[in-house]
């Protein structure tokens, strides 16, 4: 049975959670304030949880999901996310978290950003364009008509392999978006982002070449 460290519990991590344990995975869940402000969540998703740190999260997890923004001064676990793959559900938020000028400029995505904090994990964007409740509601069984799909991007192949296995285990197709740099594509505000609603493989593939980088 996998094990999935989730760093971040807010809406996104602990709806990963709940999908990741309707499909028989355990999950060793952080957030920023401590493990035991996390109790109700725990109870609620029942035994194969367990709250940790944000260390021993990324410790314990086969691959690891982070959850939360990130930070111009790395914050995360870097030693115990090494040799791991790292999936990153972090949007650019701007009023959010403030200004990165290698953002802004166009000269690297903010996921290429995690993987320099992150040098020896690999890291994939996954889980960007979906609201957090459909993660555990709109999943269909494979070759079901018009089944949702979701973009992965990474620098490593064996990375998007992983997600492409997740997300067809929660109900999802793939389109693999790689690599980091091409992930603005499925930022917001752009096509893929604006359609999360209901987007096949096919037209998610033909959003994705609509992207536009602002200027």
């Amino acid at each position: 049975m996998t094990v999935i460290g989730i760093i971040g519990a807010g809406e996104v991590g602990s709806q990963i959670a709940r999908a990741a344990i309707a499909h028989g995975h355990k999950v060793v869940i952080a957030n920023s304030r401590g493990p035991e402000t996390l109790k109700d969540l725990i109870d609620e998703l029942g035994p194969a949880a367990h709250a940790a740190t944000a260390a021993g999260a990324a410790a314990a997890g086969e691959f690891v999901v982070v959850a939360v923004p990130l930070k111009e001064i790395n914050d995360m676990p870097v030693e115990q996310l090494a040799g791991k793959v790292v999936l990153d559900t972090n949007n650019y938020m701007v009023w959010r978290d403030g200004h990165f000028p290698a953002v802004d400029s166009g000269e690297k995505t903010v996921h290429e950003l995690r993987q320099e904090h992150l040098p020896r994990s690999r890291v994939v964007k996954a889980f960007t364009h979906i609201q957090a409740p459909r993660i555990t509601t709109a999943g269909r069984p494979a070759g079901t008509p018009g089944r949702l799909a979701l973009s992965a991007s990474s620098d490593f192949p064996e990375a998007v392999e992983l997600v492409t296995r997740l997300y067809d285990r929660f109900g999802f197709d793939t389109v693999d978006n790689s690599p980091l740099s091409e992930s603005w594509r499925s930022g917001p505000g752009q096509p893929a982002w604006i359609a999360h609603e209901h987007q096949t493989r096919d037209e998610l593939a033909a959003h994705l070449r609509r992207a536009q980088r602002a200027a």
